[in-house]
């Protein structure tokens, strides 16, 4: 038989330090993943900071170009000086902006008077242009665009009276700005008034004229690694020496386009264990960005880190698992030579045990009385184990507390002493006022098992503490009571969030108030106050009357900001008792009662809108927002309990539809009139689709020659139910839906298209007049779907006439003027309609390229009997013949009006005095009779009085 070697490691052993490895490596590879997912993490977020700091850099770059831009879009012209001073400002807080030109477009013929206005800039100035690397005078060319005004000069010399027009980039770059109608960047080009040329480039905006045409534009040059470096060192991430950072000037990874970089010229690369351990590790990210229309790359790489630098949790790990293997599998060696010496020691003491077999008789009673105890303690174990808890209490038979284990006095802020030698109930008086308190008692003395019940209590320190109990009742061997034994929680941290989850359940996130949810429950007890005590209720539904107008100029953040602050002028302006409560959007629900001598009038509602109307601070703009507000009242014949916020809204309708900016009781005519409105929405929506718009064409006479020279289309709506619909019915709420939008389109081409088949007919060419509601002159695509209807129905620009009030561009006049200049290149007529009757300012009619202005019918009406008509209509035509602009007279109904505006040089007239408005059939026999209006005559036709 061979002897073991003392040494030799047994198959235990060796299977334990096998998988005690092969569990150390797993463990190793998990953390070290993890760590990598880190690092990665870790690596996204620094390379997002630099790509936006670089987008932010470039942004500012596009936006001061913009902000330069709109200096000539106002219309009025622009001085060398006025140049200067507006741009010099934006050198000293862009230092990266090498300088700011404006390009002006010089016909040939004017080249020597504009080479003479330059020399008395810079003596010796002439319009230049770049050969072989050298200025030379430019040779001649139908156009130039050369640098005229140049801030900073100094430094810029050799730019100015430059011809940039043969430069392919900057044309393609002006070009691509006209058609897009925003900034457009160029390429990387080298300045020519740099003796060490640098990487620059150029962000420009064409400049028109007052007729709509190029006149040129403004350029921004901007030294790319300059303002790169900038912004990276104004967010504070140039002296990060783990990240390697490139931008390139184009869409690749190209040298040539290399702006900037903080590289040595040589790729990260990787390690060899994270390719084994994680090749989905990221070390590089690239992002596009869109600079004025030309892409620009941003490559952010990390630079390779040593494995133990970053992985010193996992190695330790796998030290310790080695190591811990090690010991295992020594131990499990160990226990087999135990064994072993066992079964010598098992054979030995065989003998040994017969003769303690007696000995064994004699300890039995001692043993029994041993297994009770344990059995015992086995089942107190047990009952512990299955209680979860913080700690341990046990009552004896008369409920008072023994012992409170577990650390009772840490964990709940109570001293022992204050529980021992008192019942629950002795120790919290108050429970025996509850009746969840009272019921705990009652099932205690029942000797019942009790598993959750929670009570609150004063710590030492006075905070309130909430504790979760369980107890089980303990009998003795007879099966008398011995007591309670049981565990209790501290689950102050679990209540306190209920209530704050509780809170948010019932609370507006933005502003605080209240919300719908809460709303509700504070209405019933308010109006079962108001039932029980016979005082009214107010619930006035407020709706802020501009908001929609701060969140599409200043952005969402500010239409927060407003709404907050909304929320707290109301809170201020009204009792603690009152409720405020937000509703939805920019609506906020106030429910007042009155108490005692406390009545209720309608001052609280002025108040409330008082609060409102004060100004705001948004940003650096300050806001006057004003409310309407709606008004249902409780108890009241005309409105019940379940439709007060439905009354309340509808008077706030009522309100709005008033004019804004005032409040209204509701009655029950307003429910009518609610009902009539969802009557006329339901049946507006698929009108357009069943056909059933009209159009009807007022003729427009020329007052000197008498002839018709235009026509208003003029929708009417012929529903199968409701029949001949006025727009005064329907008009608003289409408005207000949205649905204008649609109904308008089809009114502008089926117009276009009539006018268009009447033409084609061998008529007269007539201009046709369309009016462009607020929400199509918002749309983004109205120059596009100006310019379709155009193209599809074969119409002349030039017999579309585009009619505005004059409400739709006095909110924000600068994009107004430039959308009306690009609606005006198409080639078709604009006039004011309804002139006189707005806020526009005279100042800004000068820059609005119209045709016409129309009279409104209000100011036409009384022309022969009032002296202030008289003078506004008067004034009116004057102001327009001095603008160049035709006057055309709406509701022109007796000869005596007609007379007055012949007197005083108004061109045109429209009125039932000739027609009313005729559908389509009636208007083309009326051109096939040549009808017209003589210019003698100033009677009305004896018809006139009788056409509704």
């Amino acid at each position: 038989m061979l002897r073991r070697l003392p040494f030799s490691p047994t198959r235990a052993a060796v299977l334990t330090l096998a998988a005690g490895l092969a569990a150390s490596t797993a463990l190793f590879v998990g953390v070290s993943h993890l760590e990598y997912d880190n690092l990665s993490l870790s690596f996204n977020q620094r390379a997002e900071q630099r790509v936006a700091a670089v987008r932010q850099g470039l942004h500012e770059a596009v936006e001061v170009a913009t902000v330069t831009n709109q200096l000539f879009a106002l219309g009025a012209p622009v001085t060398r000086a006025q140049f200067h001073d507006f741009t010099a400002p934006l050198l000293l807080r862009h230092p990266f902006i090498k300088a700011f030109n404006f390009h002006r477009i010089v016909r040939d013929s004017e080249r020597a008077a504009v080479e003479a206005q330059l020399q008395r800039v810079v003596p010796g100035t002439v319009i230049t242009e770049e050969k072989d690397g050298r200025r030379v005078p430019a040779e001649r060319r139908p156009l130039y665009s050369i640098v005229d005004y140049l801030v900073p000069m100094g430094g810029n010399e050799a730019a100015f009276g430059f011809d940039s027009s043969i430069r392919a980039p900057i044309n393609a770059a002006l070009a691509r700005a006209h058609a897009e109608g925003r900034a457009a960047a160029t390429p990387l080009f080298p300045l020519v008034q740099d003796p060490n040329p640098q990487p620059s480039f150029q962000v420009l905006l064409p400049v028109y004229d007052r007729k709509g045409e190029l006149a040129g534009d403004t350029a921004v040059v901007v030294r790319a690694q300059e303002l790169v470096s900038m912004a990276l060192a104004g967010a504070g991430l140039l002296d990060d020496g783990g990240i390697v950072m490139s931008v390139y000037a184009s869409a690749r990874a190209d040298s040539a386009h290399l702006v900037f970089t903080t590289g040595d010229g040589t790729p990260p690369g990787r390690e060899l264990l994270a390719n084994w351990i994680a090749p989905e590790h990221a070390t590089q990210v690239a992002r596009i960005l869109d600079v004025a229309g030309r892409p620009w790359l941003v490559e952010v790489a990390a630079r390779p880190r040593p494995f133990a630098a970053d992985h010193l949790a996992s190695l330790a790990m796998l030290a310790g698992g080695i190591l811990l293997s090690l010991m295992t599998a020594a131990w499990v060696q160990a226990s087999g030579a135990r064994a072993r010496r066992i079964q010598q020691l098992v054979r030995k003491r065989t003998a040994d045990l017969k003769r303690t077999n007696r000995r064994l008789v004699d300890d039995m009673v001692a043993r029994e009385r041993t297994e009770k105890a344990l059995q015992q303690s086995e089942q107190r174990f047990r009952q512990l184990v299955s209680m979860s808890s913080d700690w341990y209490w046990e009552q004896d038979s008369e409920f008072r507390f023994t012992m409170v284990a577990g650390g009772f006095s840490e964990k709940a802020g109570v001293a022992v002493e204050h529980l021992l030698g008192k019942t629950r109930w002795e120790y919290l008086p108050a429970l025996g006022d509850t009746e969840y308190g009272r019921k705990h008692i009652a099932l205690v003395h029942s000797f019942q098992p009790f598993n959750d019940f929670e009570y609150h209590v004063l710590d030492d320190n006075g905070q309130t503490r909430w504790f979760l109990v369980n107890g089980q009742p303990v009998f003795d061997e007879l099966g008398h009571f011995a007591g309670y034994r049981g565990t209790g929680s501290d689950i102050t941290e679990r209540k306190l969030t209920e209530q704050r989850v509780h809170h948010v359940a019932q609370h507006d996130a933005l502003t605080g108030l209240p919300n719908r949810s809460l709303l509700q429950d504070r209405l019933g007890q308010a109006v079962a106050y108001a039932t029980r005590s016979g005082n009214p209720v107010w619930v006035m539904l407020i709706d802020l009357d501009r908001f929609k107008f701060v969140n599409d100029s200043m952005g969402h953040k500010a239409g927060d900001v407003l709404l907050m602050t909304v929320a707290a002028r109301l809170r201020s302006s009204l009792r603690d008792a009152d409720t405020v409560a937000r509703l939805s959007g920019d609506e906020f629900v106030v429910i007042v009662s009155e108490r005692g001598d406390q009545e209720l009038t309608p001052d609280i509602v002025a108040r409330v809108m008082n609060a409102v109307a004060q100004p705001v601070m948004l940003g650096t703009k300050e806001f006057f927002v004003t409310c309407s507000i709606g008004v249902a009242v409780y108890p009241s014949e005309s409105t019940n309990v379940d439709n007060l916020i439905e009354h309340a809204d509808i008077a706030m309708y009522r309100a709005k539809k008033l004019g804004r900016n005032n409040f209204q009781f509701y009655t029950p005519a307003m429910n009518e009139e609610s009902l009539e409105r969802v009557r006329i929405e339901s049946a507006l929506r698929n009108a357009v689709e069943r056909d059933e718009f009209v159009l009807y064409y007022q003729p427009q006479i020329d007052i000197k020659s008498g002839k018709i020279v235009g026509m208003e289309a003029l929708i009417r709506w012929q529903h199968p139910e409701l029949g001949m619909v006025p727009p005064g019915r329907f008009i608003s709420i289409a408005e207000e839906t949205g649905m204008i939008v649609a109904i308008g389109a089809w009114v502008l081409r089926t117009a276009c298209a009539q006018n268009k088949a009447w033409q084609d007919a061998g008529f007269d060419r007539l201009r046709v007049a369309v009016n462009l509601s607020a929400r199509q002159f918002g749309a983004s695509d109205l120059i596009e779907n100006l310019a379709t209807v155009l193209r599809d129905t074969g119409l002349e620009p030039k017999y579309l006439e585009i009619e505005l009030t004059e409400s739709l561009f006095m909110s924000d006049i600068t994009p107004a003027v430039d959308l009306l200049h690009r609606m005006k290149a198409l080639g078709v007529n604009l006039s004011i309609d309804d002139f006189g009757t707005g806020y526009s300012s005279l100042s800004y009619l000068s820059r609005f390229p119209i045709d016409v202005l129309k009279i409104d019918r209000s100011f036409v009406a009384d022309i022969t009997r009032d002296a202030n008509d008289e003078a506004i209509v008067t004034s009116i035509i004057a102001l327009a013949h001095n603008l160049k602009l035709a006057v055309i007279a709406e509701g022109v109904e007796t000869g005596e009006q007609l007379d007055y505006l012949r007197r005083h040089g108004c061109d045109e007239m429209q009125g039932y005095y000739f027609s009313k408005p005729l559908p389509a059939h009636e208007f083309e026999q009326l051109m096939v009779e040549g009808r017209g209006l003589h210019p003698e005559q100033t009677m009305a036709p004896e018809d006139a009085s009788a056409v509704a």
